[in-house]
């Protein structure tokens, strides 16, 4: 697939819908995610676990490409697990060893409070020669504070407090409770662990929306925080 600068604009133009037309930006961005896991695997009846479900368009875009689905979320009224999903821990998968093709995950990391140990554990439930694909946003990007943000650079309590002020509630994600300071840095050294372990190859290290030749940014600690968005780290295993 095409990741030029034409693409880059078009997702960042559906992320600016993302909350007055979700639909929309999520159908973009599972086509996106998608076809880009289907450029490493054949998918047509592939076993794929969703960890961190959420939006029922990418259990549609996985379909798409005859792939067998499986969402797995903490909150059963995820509408992807409502309709067929597996409700549990992102820590402690309830499959064996081995059990899917793809294991997928979405913007999750930034909401764990071990990702490295839950990076280790959807390794685990791959099968061998299959793939893991990971996608989060950081902590510094400008939507690392997500509905909070850009004050979250402000610092995460304060940018809460301000929205408190603004909406009259506590915003959905809350710094140290249900967000968390993860970094680029942190997704770049999982890979690399894995990959001198020897437990899986390394096929992608790069910033999800931007365009392929933006990939250097990922070498220049300190600006890749700021200006990567949202990192994509995906790997086979051995």
């Amino acid at each position: 697939m095409s990741r030029d600068l034409r693409r880059s604009v078009h997702l960042f133009r559906a992320f600016l819908v993302e909350q007055s037309d979700p639909a929309h930006f999520y159908g973009e961005l599972a086509r996106d995610s998608v076809a880009g896991i289907a450029e490493h695997l054949d998918l047509d009846g592939a076993h794929v676990l969703d960890v961190g479900a959420g939006p029922a368009e990418f259990a549609e875009a996985f379909r798409e490409f005859g792939a067998t689905y499986v969402p797995l979320d903490a909150d059963p009224d995820v509408d992807s697990v409502r309709h067929g999903g597996v409700v549990g821990d992102a820590g402690h998968l309830p499959f064996a060893d081995g059990s899917f093709d793809v294991v997928f995950s979405s913007n999750l990391w930034e909401h764990v409070r071990t990702p490295e140990a839950v990076a280790d554990e959807m390794l685990r439930v791959v099968a061998p020669g299959g793939l893991l694909y990971i996608a989060y946003t950081n902590w510094l990007s400008p939507w690392g504070g997500h509905e909070t943000s850009p004050w979250h650079w402000l610092g995460g309590e304060r940018a809460a407090r301000r929205y408190e002020r603004k909406h009259g509630h506590r915003p959905k994600n809350l710094i140290d409770d249900s967000l968390f300071r993860v970094s680029v840095r942190q997704g770049l050294d999982w890979a690399e662990a894995a990959r001198e372990s020897r437990r899986a190859d390394v096929l992608a290290l790069r910033p999800r929306y931007w365009p392929d030749w933006a990939r250097p940014i990922l070498r220049v600690p300190g600006l890749r925080e700021i200006v990567t968005w949202n990192l994509l780290v995906l790997v086979r295993k051995r």
